[in-house]
């Protein structure tokens, strides 16, 4: 099992770590996964706050590499319309459709994952 941790559990970790408690017992059985994605979403600002050592333990998780299947992300986002999901952005798309296609685990804060969820086979921690 490997758990994909969501930018939205690092942010919660970073400031309180209230809502993503669970993060570190997975750091401690080494289950968790990143992807380049999550981590341009998190390195930038950490840079910006001069958190060197945040960034480099954020580089030693393993990478996922993203393999995006566009066509099918396209259809993702056609029956996410269909059935009124419209406010998912593209980069949380992609996030899902790895998730999806690679078996691991969404471990995520964000509100609609689990709409997602109801609709695809994504499973979430």
């Amino acid at each position: 099992m490997s758990v994909l941790v969501d930018s939205s559990v690092w942010i919660d970790y970073f400031r309180s770590g209230i809502r993503s408690s669970r993060l570190d017992e997975l750091i401690d059985e080494n289950l968790i996964v990143t992807n380049e994605l999550i981590l341009v979403e998190l390195v930038p600002v950490l840079r910006l706050q001069r958190q060197r050592r945040l960034i480099r333990l954020l580089e030693t998780i393993r990478l996922v590499p993203i393999e995006i299947g566009w066509s099918q992300l396209m259809e993702l986002q056609v029956k996410c319309l269909r059935k009124g999901i419209n406010r998912i952005g593209i980069p949380d798309l992609i996030i899902a459709q790895q998730a999806m296609v690679q078996d691991l685990i969404l471990y995520t804060l964000d509100k609609h994952f689990p709409l997602l969820k109801k609709y695809f086979p994504l499973a979430l921690y």
